[in-house]
């Protein structure tokens, strides 16, 4: 990812997403980190928010998206995530990363994550290729 990088990590939003049905039904704490590629020297020049990404109002649509709809994976939510990001202009690219610190394994483990990186391009594919079925 070459450009500057916006970083919001430690985003941790209720949820309802996994495979198994007491995920489904009783949620849990999902923690999400983001990178996103841009050109700031154009804020940087104008101090102006609307020249950059405002990461206040990224932060509140990624946790609408994790307290949304359930998904089975996390390499779905993640994807969700990073498709809505690129969803805006300034942004070139974008790593995902999202973690389940409670996931269902049986055994002592600090955090389960899965981290995605995601270009405009990327996304242009993805639909191209969901259209023709």
């Amino acid at each position: 990812m070459d450009g500057d990088t916006i970083t919001l990590t430690g985003l941790r939003v209720f949820g309802y997403h996994g495979v198994y049905d007491d995920e489904r039904r009783d949620g849990q704490d999902f923690v999400i980190d983001l990178d996103l590629t841009l050109d700031t020297r154009p804020a940087a020049r104008s101090d102006e928010v609307s020249d950059t990404v405002h990461y206040g109002e990224l932060a509140e649509e990624v946790a609408a998206i994790v307290a949304g709809a359930p998904v089975n994976l996390l390499e779905t939510l993640a994807d969700r995530i990073a498709r809505a990001v690129l969803e805006r202009p300034l942004v070139s690219a974008v790593r995902v990363s999202v973690h389940k610190p409670q996931a269902p394994i049986p055994l002592t483990f600090a955090d389960v994550s899965v981290t995605i990186t995601r270009a405009r391009a990327d996304t242009k594919g993805n639909a191209d290729e969901s259209s023709t079925g």
